[in-house]
């Protein structure tokens, strides 16, 4: 059984994709440092999340079922330190928490498996905003304006609110995901200020996983970058146009992927998405009772909890993404259609090889197939119709055969 486990449950948009990948890239130099993360593919922690939750998503459920028994049962199985890591995970109900710490070996009170749990954290003023928009890149159809009153909804009776909160909510993370944790063994990971060296917040990674002796491969070409202002209202816009005709199979990798993340999120000049300034406020109340709750508990803070307070939006460059400046999403879609017709001119591209490989494999397949003796006998015709006493000699022949042509 695992002597420790260290259990990474969020929160989203806080470079945890990065994190991820740096883990999965590196899988085999961890576990010959006797670090396991255990993993076939790049999703297998979000599958495993799914299992656990019973979450729906797109079809891919169906894929998990059994997923995080699988997981446990690899970091039991394992003599040394294990890594789980998914920011979905936050959202998890104190009894899929109760369900998932049992699995992994941790008794409360003592005894069992040494289990560490690590929360990554942003402050709010950056959350919303990236909320918001990673809802859209989630075929979400609602605007920015209608995303705010659900999140401030007190009853939180609509999914979305319910899940901003439970994924976001930071005290109430901790206290779902920590009840039977000592807090010692709780590490909060603050995610730097804006401006901030780019290092600094892998750094922090790093110290709260106990990888900084480890020579790790940071390089990554995964991420989860954000988009822009009229990005974002484009963006809504086919998803209001498109999405009943693009089942999730198609939606991920031609919008998700091919438009928001690999060309949309490459504008980097358009005006960027942010808090209104005029839900600064009571952001700044509820930051300021997290931080004071926080400090009390004595948890393990990697970082600084002064981090959550974030800056008040500058009013004078506040840009509505329910009201963008049209020109700029019609340059944005511009590039859309540039990106999907090269998308489509690769494809075609790529559908002719296979069809002319298809083609000479059928071919050699006959060839193969053709007994020799009519191979020499298309031979021959074909050197007799090439002069006029051959042709002479075939005439004479197909008459004596009474035929119109030789065949085998």
């Amino acid at each position: 059984m695992s002597s420790k486990v260290l259990l990474h449950v969020g929160t989203p948009k806080t470079g945890t994709s990065y994190l991820q990948d740096v883990l999965f890239q590196n899988r085999s130099k961890l576990l010959r440092q006797g670090v396991l993360y255990p993993a076939e593919r790049f999703d297998a922690h979000f599958l495993a999340a799914l299992d656990l939750m019973r979450l729906r998503w797109g079809g891919l459920e169906r894929e998990a079922v059994g997923a995080w028994d699988q997981l446990a049962a690899q970091v039991r199985e394992h003599d040394g330190t294990a890594i789980i890591s998914h920011e979905i995970l936050a959202t998890a109900s104190r009894g899929q928490v109760k369900r998932a710490l049992a699995s992994l070996g941790h008794e409360p009170g003592g005894g069992g498996t040494e289990v560490h749990l690590i929360i990554s954290v942003r402050d709010l003023v950056r959350q919303i905003p990236a909320e918001w928009q990673e809802n859209v890149k989630h075929r979400a159809t609602f605007r920015y304006a209608r995303f705010l009153e659900l999140i401030r909804d007190p009853e939180r009776s609509h999914r979305v609110g319910a899940w901003f909160w439970g994924v976001q909510e930071i005290p109430d993370i901790l206290a779902r995901w920590g009840a039977t944790i000592p807090p010692e063994r709780i590490h909060i990971v603050t995610v730097p200020r804006p401006g901030g060296p780019k290092e600094l917040l892998w750094q922090r990674f790093s110290t709260a996983f106990g990888l900084d002796d480890l020579d790790l491969d940071l390089g990554t070409e995964r991420a989860n970058p954000s988009l822009g202002v009229p990005e974002s209202a484009l963006l809504r816009r086919i998803n209001r146009a498109a999405t009943r005709d693009l089942p999730p199979v198609h939606y991920r990798p031609l919008v998700r992927e091919l438009l928001a993340h690999q060309t949309l999120s490459k504008r980097t000049d358009s005006p960027r998405l942010s808090l209104p300034p005029s839900e600064y406020p009571w952001v700044a109340e509820l930051t300021d009772s997290w931080v004071t709750e926080l400090a009390e508990r004595r948890y393990d803070v990697v970082g600084d909890l002064e981090d959550l307070r974030g800056t008040a939006p500058d009013p004078e460059r506040w840009a509505d993404p329910d009201k963008p400046a049209e020109r700029q999403v019609a340059q944005a879609g511009l590039e859309a259609i540039r990106a999907l017709l090269v998308e489509a001119a690769e494809r075609q591209a790529e559908a002719d090889r296979l069809r002319t490989k298809l083609e000479e494999t059928r071919r050699e397949l006959i060839r193969a197939r053709t007994p020799r003796l009519m191979r020499t006998m298309e031979w021959t015709v074909q050197r007799l119709e090439g002069s006029p006493r051959g042709r002479q000699a075939l005439g004479a022949y197909r008459k004596a055969r009474g035929r119109n042509s030789l065949s085998a």
